[in-house]
């Protein structure tokens, strides 16, 4: 039985974002002192996070599912009870294992909102890449206030803190989103719209091509910037600071300000040819992750901020090409099969961070995989359609 859908205004969505990449990345930064007290090391510990991580990829075609079957706001209320709800079950973990369940219950619920808020907001496609911007950076906040937030909380408490309070916030917020829905309005009228026709624009698989390609990639990059920056400054910005909350404030700076780059990357791709615009955020992302596996201190700080910037300036982008080739009423089950892509990769980070540590290997070589990977970005670029259809 299909529920009728609901709408909200974008900034319900888009904190409802910054709550996704904040739980999930609750545990990147208590991962150590987490460790410590269950007598394992870093590079043992993270292992644990893995089923989360899975899932958040894993269940969004689900959640796509389930979200056209009944109704895509009722999953974004699911969401935001389930996600706080398991963030406290994380926080009474008495073993690694206990842990473990507690984060995959987090990935479950954590990948309702791509495929099913993402999708909310498609559904006006008036300003796209503008309004994915900002909704990106949003999302890139909460990936900034989990090291600060969580650093903090480490500072002043432990790991079983920073999970509590979150949880709570979350179901607060929950309240706050069910009192904000509306009644959907009985059209959103737009130039030359997908949702008109209905149908897929032109080249349509070779754009799903080159987005599959840029959804894997960047996913395991994304993945990878953002759980393993805030341990790589600890160990790598030694000659600033061995303090564990100042390194967690250096890490969300990064992520903050490169967040911006969305708002930037969401105007360019409403005025100009997609085509270019991705193949020199591949091309950055190639030459500035590398870069950062050289360098430390300083030098490592702004390299990290030009490289995380290319990649968030991606995001936007993709999201924006999907719409222009894919009609509403199949951009469900895309997102979700881009998200299980993208998540899944992203997923892969923390088994191959864990083997290549104890093999011997340190984080640093981890930037010039990810660097190998962005290569696969530029190669979507030149595979991506040179036409498109315009909104």
């Amino acid at each position: 039985m299909t529920i009728k859908n609901k709408h909200v205004a974008d900034i319900y969505l888009n904190i409802s974002h910054f709550i996704d990449h904040f739980i999930m990345l609750i545990f990147a930064k208590a991962a150590y002192d987490a460790g410590s007290e269950f007598g394992l090391g870093y590079e043992e510990i993270i292992v644990f996070g893995v089923l989360g991580f899975i899932l958040f990829g894993a269940a969004a075609p689900i959640a796509s599912i389930l979200a056209n079957k009944y109704s895509r706001s009722v999953l974004m209320v699911i969401f935001h009870f389930g996600i706080g709800i398991s963030a406290i079950i994380c926080s009474f973990a008495s073993t690694p294992w206990e842990l473990s369940i507690g984060l995959g219950l987090i990935g479950v619920f954590a990948a309702i909102f791509h495929p099913v808020g993402i999708a909310m907001l498609l559904k006006n496609s008036k300003k796209l890449g503008y309004r994915l911007g900002i909704n990106g950076v949003f999302g890139n906040m909460g990936v900034a206030a989990a090291p600060l937030i969580t650093g903090y909380l480490l500072l002043i408490s432990d790991w079983k803190l920073s999970f509590i309070l979150p949880g709570i916030a979350c179901i607060l917020y929950g309240v706050i989103f069910l009192l904000a829905l509306q009644d959907e309005p009985e059209t959103i009228q737009t130039e030359k719209t997908n949702e008109l026709d209905g149908v897929f624009a032109p080249q349509w698989r070779r754009a799903l091509l080159a987005l599959a390609l840029t959804t894997t990639s960047g996913g395991f990059i994304f993945g990878a910037m953002t759980f393993i920056i805030p341990r790589y400054f600890e160990l790598q910005l030694t000659g600033i600071t061995s303090s564990v909350a100042v390194t967690g404030l250096i890490a969300s700076m990064v992520y903050a300000m490169a967040g911006f780059t969305q708002i930037g990357a969401g105007l360019l791709i409403d005025r100009f040819p997609a085509k270019p615009i991705l193949f020199v955020i591949g091309v950055g992302q190639v030459i500035f992750i590398f870069l950062a596996s050289t360098v430390s201190d300083l030098e490592l700080f702004f390299v990290t901020l030009v490289a995380t910037s290319f990649v968030f300036g991606q995001i936007p982008i993709i999201d924006t090409i999907m719409s222009r080739y894919i009609p509403d009423k199949s951009r469900g089950n895309v997102l979700s099969v881009k998200f299980a892509l993208n998540l899944g990769a992203g997923a892969s980070v923390l088994p191959i961070s864990s083997l290549m540590l104890k093999n011997g290997y340190d984080l640093s070589s981890l930037f010039v995989v990810m660097s190998f990977m962005a290569m696969f970005v530029v190669l979507a670029s030149l595979i991506l359609p040179s036409g498109q259809r315009t909104k």
